[in-house]
């Protein structure tokens, strides 16, 4: 399921300052949180951006994938892979869609801790949706105040602990071998509270060789002094041993049994294996009478194993990388930020002035993912060193930011960010026929922002803001050059984008509310693969690209218990300039990209309407999810076709004593349609499709003592 959003509940987001909780007028208000970037003045009602706050505390659905939660909000799409060695397919308006490892092109953070590394990458496995209290989303311009690689901003928050102690456990049970547990607790221990929550996930998986594990525990502890001071502290343990990656399939392939894995993917034994360890710390300390301080920092470490299916002879090649992953990465950063409240002309004035910076260090190791002995050649094992290198990437960034309430119906907001990213490669894996491909580059980009609000009454909104962001190479797109020569890909640009927005809000004291959204974003210097070649991919700046569109979102009470909630999208990202690509494997470009083109991943329309009916008791609701074509490579030579998926759930809630025991059933895809769930862009050797699951009952329980 996807979980009750509450719009205009969250307090959201502009540049890296503090938040406290707010919430529109007949809202319930959230608890008391630090959000990454916002403004403490007004609520998101009042601000210029688009934004979502999607409510954790009672979804139906086992809470493992990011994509689970994020349906109803528009602009996003999250896309389920079945497949576990790969991460949730990410991307908000358009942003993020082409990336075939990890989520790229979107800001991710959890509990204040970026899970976004400073090159742009970033990771979803480790967000601990069991212990999670709610997601917030921020489409927009104003994303572009995060940094590098800020299309949007999706941020994970968990609670702070109770009085008196609150406790529950959950365990649900699913098709195709899937089970999970959670159990959290909050509370004091004298003037400290705490959340501690803990979940495992199993499953055989919907297809062929897609098994997998994931254990994931979070400790949150807060404490307030006297004075108005407070301390978080929040620790993060994830586990995920040998998810089996079945790969993607042909046409041909789907069409005769989409739950087969790929015939590499059992030769190579293709897998993943991933653990993760984190801390981070918050202090929140006010300077006199309308300032305040926050410094935060954190540190980690991310373990990633992952065998590939490179053909041995490629393997085997000089230049060759090996097909086995072998990445240890430390990372970790600070943000210092200080903001004043106070008034100015007819109304209030916020002003927030802060730095941040982040460094990551990367052992990265490639192995053949074979051995031989004499005439025999045993794949799915490590062999051979093929790659040793250290990389650094570092982030420093400095940024200012303004809200301005100058007149009775007119708000202000307003902002600059700049950043610079560095990178260094040193090789330790240098012979005669692979040369040293040691160096570094730096980027460095000022993004401002600035937008207006007029309150055309209490309930109504109207706005306009515009902005800029830019995009890094990742550490993975700068590894190898497009012309096969040595060294990183120094002449790798960062993509600029220059960002529209229009909108407006309304909302009624019943609980009705309704959104709607223009955008555009132009985009230059956008970065495209240029070739696939001996297991490697290259790189390379393609051009101009737009992406514009509008959304929808609107939240609907029909009759005391029920109530319709709809998300739409319409999304056109196209290439505007042409240029030339490979055509499936090859070492220089043989085909020519057509200006117009769609960008691959991007499907044109997307939404989903839920229907839903609640009482003391009883809950019940009808979901549908719709998915127009999705293209699968720069040339659009193919598609995948759209679907429209139906989902019905229950819930029934028992309160026994001072207990509360809840059971609830949700079938995914009542009619069992056939449909792609994900696709992987650019697939060389055309296995662009990674189909979704069939019809699916998922039971489950949940206990509050």
């Amino acid at each position: 399921m996807t979980p009750r959003i509450r719009r205009n509940a969250a307090c959201a987001l502009l540049a890296a300052v503090p938040a406290l909780a707010c919430a529109a007028d007949g809202a319930t208000p959230l608890p008391r949180v630090m959000v990454t970037a916002r403004i403490d003045s007004a609520p998101a009602f009042e601000l210029p951006a688009s934004l979502d706050a999607i409510d954790l505390v009672d979804s139906k659905r086992a809470q493992v994938n990011l994509s689970e939660v994020l349906g109803g909000v528009p602009g996003v799409l999250a896309r389920d892979r079945q497949n576990f060695a790969q991460d949730t397919q990410l991307s908000i308006r358009g942003f993020g869609a082409r990336s075939t490892f990890g989520v790229r092109g979107v800001r991710l953070y959890a509990d204040g801790i970026p899970a976004t590394m400073p090159d742009g990458q970033g990771q979803l496995s480790h967000f601990a949706l069991a212990a999670g209290d709610r997601v917030e989303v921020m489409r927009g311009p104003f994303s572009a105040l995060y940094g590098n690689s800020s299309g949007g901003v999706v941020q994970l928050w968990s609670a702070d602990g109770t009085d008196p102690v609150q406790a529950d456990f959950r365990g649900t049970a699913a098709h195709y071998g899937t089970v999970s547990a959670s159990a959290r607790v909050r509370g004091f221990a004298g003037a400290t509270g705490y959340h501690l929550a803990a979940s495992a996930f199993d499953t055989d998986g919907y297809r062929e060789h897609s098994a997998a594990r994931r254990e994931s525990a979070n400790l949150k502890l807060h404490r307030d002094f006297e004075g108005g001071g407070r301390l978080e502290l929040v620790g993060n343990h994830f586990n995920a041993p040998h998810a089996q990656d079945p790969l993607g399939l042909n046409r041909a392939q789907v069409r005769a049994d989409p739950r087969q894995a790929t015939a590499a993917a059992l030769q190579f034994d293709t897998r993943k294996s991933v653990g993760q360890d984190q801390l981070g710390a918050s202090w929140r300390q006010p300077l006199g009478r309308t300032g305040q301080l926050r410094v935060t920092g954190h540190g980690g470490a991310r373990d990633v194993v992952q065998y590939l299916a490179v053909p041995v002879a490629a393997q085997a090649s000089t230049l060759s990388g090996g097909g086995v992953v072998d990445l240890d990465s430390t990372y970790g950063g600070m943000d210092v930020r200080a903001s004043w409240q106070g008034q100015a002309g007819a109304g209030t004035l916020e002003f927030t002035l802060g730095a941040s910076a982040d460094r990551q260090r990367q052992q990265r190791r490639g192995y053949e993912n074979f051995v031989r002995d004499g005439g025999a050649t045993t794949t799915g094992v490590r062999g051979a060193l093929r790659r040793d290198q250290r990389d650094v990437v570092d982030s420093f960034d400095q940024y200012a930011q303004a809200w301005w309430e100058f007149a009775p119906r007119w708000s202000l907001q307003a902002g600059a960010r700049h950043g610079t990213v560095r990178f260094r490669s040193t090789d330790h894996y240098v012979n005669a026929g692979n040369p040293d491909d040691s160096g570094g580059v730096e980027y460095a980009q000022t993004t401002p922002v600035a937008g207006l609000a007029f309150a055309v009454h209490e309930d109504l909104r109207l706005y306009a803001s515009a902005g800029r962001g830019f995009e890094t190479p990742t550490f993975n797109e700068l590894a190898y050059r497009a012309d096969g020569g040595a060294g990183l890909a120094f002449d790798l640009r960062p993509a600029v984008s220059r960002n529209l927005e229009f909108g407006m809000k309304w909302r009624k004291a019943t609980g009705a509310a309704l959104e709607a959204a223009l955008f555009r974003a132009d985009t230059e210097d956008e970065l495209a693969v240029a070739r696939n070649s001996g297991g490697r991919s290259s790189y390379r700046n393609v051009g101009r690209a737009r992406r514009q569109g509008g959304e929808l979102s609107a939240r609907l009470p029909l009759a005391d218990a029920w109530s319709l909630q709809v998300a739409a999208t319409w999304l056109d990202a196209h290439f505007r300039d042409a240029f030339p690509v490979c055509a499936g494997t090859c070492a220089t470009p043989n085909a020519m990209v057509a200006a117009g083109t769609g960008i691959p991943g991007v499907p044109q329309r997307f939404g989903q309407v839920r229907l839903q009916w609640q009482d003391a008791a009883w809950e019940a609701a009808l979901e549908t999810s719709a998915v127009g074509a999705v293209p699968v490579d720069d040339r659009g030579t193919e598609s995948s076709p759209g679907y429209g998926l139906l989902h019905v759930e229950a819930a029934r809630t028992w309160t026994p004593g001072r207990g509360r025991l809840r059971g609830f059933a949700r079938i995914d895809n009542l009619l069992d349609r056939h449909y792609i769930g994900s696709v992987i862009v650019n697939e060389a050797n055309g296995r662009f499709y990674e189909p979704g699951a069939g019809r699916s009952l998922l039971l489950g329980i949940e206990w509050q003592p």
